[in-house]
């Protein structure tokens, strides 16, 4: 993994207009990614890790904020720039079956993006998709084929396969195991380690499954309700997480030995998620804090590097834990 910084997000925003008000999916984050390595974005459903993923690649609009990609602002990029910019970013969605068309074979799948950008055409395109086909553990057999004749594992395959068509150097992968069974999930993880390290990606992992995204992350950042709660190294946050909604999450991981799993102390958070539709100044996590006061509902707590790139957003946090 390299020193430099590929991908850079600094306050970004989005807001979508409803009929009560402004729904802030995401909220004010700022984090960056080293070239090579792959930042875990982790938190509850509906907290706002899809919208962000989308955003950064402006999927979605952003309502504020930049992201810089090689220390280029592409919210400000258009036509025929932006055009160039998006070779290098590329999404892998979370249903397989639902990102591709049923009606195209998978050859025409994996061939859009070369047509789109014009690269390859006639045998030097058909010989780039047989090649991506085996470079994701597929064969040519598989190119005449239609999405509905295959596995969920084989159609994020595929996925992953046109992801790669322009080779690029960053990918946003949301969710890419969710709806996958989980014998599978473990293949499609072991897939994406082997593609980054062969091909030097740099990875965007989105996910739920927060024992995966240890086994992939290098640096995991949790998110709550649209704003960033922690971030820190992978060994850093799972072996001594810092923010009171982190300590939540983890405790709630699974572990195989049932002795063990039996003498967990499992933290429980009173309350449901608030609704993320104009929010009330403050720590979003304050009415299900423990140790949240007059003072987490007055302002919004900022990340701070509490400890050696270990940054929490919490007023409590070194009161918590004695640092």
């Amino acid at each position: 993994m390299k020193d430099n910084k590929i991908v850079e997000i600094s306050n970004l925003k989005k807001y979508f207009h409803v009929g009560g008000g402004n729904l802030k999916a995401v909220d004010g984050i700022n984090f960056f990614i080293y070239e090579g390595e792959t930042f875990g974005l982790v938190g509850e459903s509906g907290c706002g890790k899809s919208t962000a993923g989308r955003t950064i690649l402006r999927l979605y609009e952003p309502t504020e904020g930049e992201v810089k990609f090689n220390g280029v602002n592409i919210y400000e990029l258009k036509g025929r720039n932006l055009h160039e910019v998006r070779k290098d970013m590329q999404m892998i969605f979370q249903d397989p079956y639902a990102s591709l068309d049923p009606r195209m074979t998978v050859e025409d799948i994996i061939g859009e993006p070369l047509d789109i950008y014009g690269t390859l055409k006639g045998k030097d395109r058909y010989q780039r998709i047989v090649d991506l086909l085996e470079l994701v553990g597929l064969s040519e057999e598989h190119a005449q084929r239609f999405p509905h004749e295959f596995s969920g594992g084989q159609r994020q395959r595929i996925g992953i396969a046109r992801a790669l068509a322009l080779r690029p150097k960053f990918i946003i992968c949301d969710e890419p195991i969710s709806a996958l069974d989980v014998s599978i999930q473990a293949q499609i993880v072991n897939l994406l380690k082997d593609l980054q390290k062969e091909l030097g990606l740099t990875l965007l992992f989105i996910a739920h499954d927060l024992s995966m995204v240890r086994y992939i992350s290098d640096r995991v950042g949790v998110m709550y309700l649209g704003q960033m709660m922690e971030l820190a190294s992978s060994e850093d946050l799972y072996e001594g997480p810092l923010h009171p909604y982190t300590k939540a999450l983890l405790s709630a991981i699974p572990v195989a030995d049932p002795e063990l799993q039996r003498s967990r102390e499992r933290i429980k958070l009173d309350g449901d998620v608030p609704s993320p539709i104009d929010p009330k100044p403050g720590c979003r996590f304050v009415d299900r804090c423990p140790y949240s006061d007059d003072q987490c509902r007055g302002k919004d707590p900022v990340m701070e590097e509490v400890k050696e790139n270990h940054y929490v957003a919490c007023f409590k946090v070194k009161e918590i834990n004695k640092l």
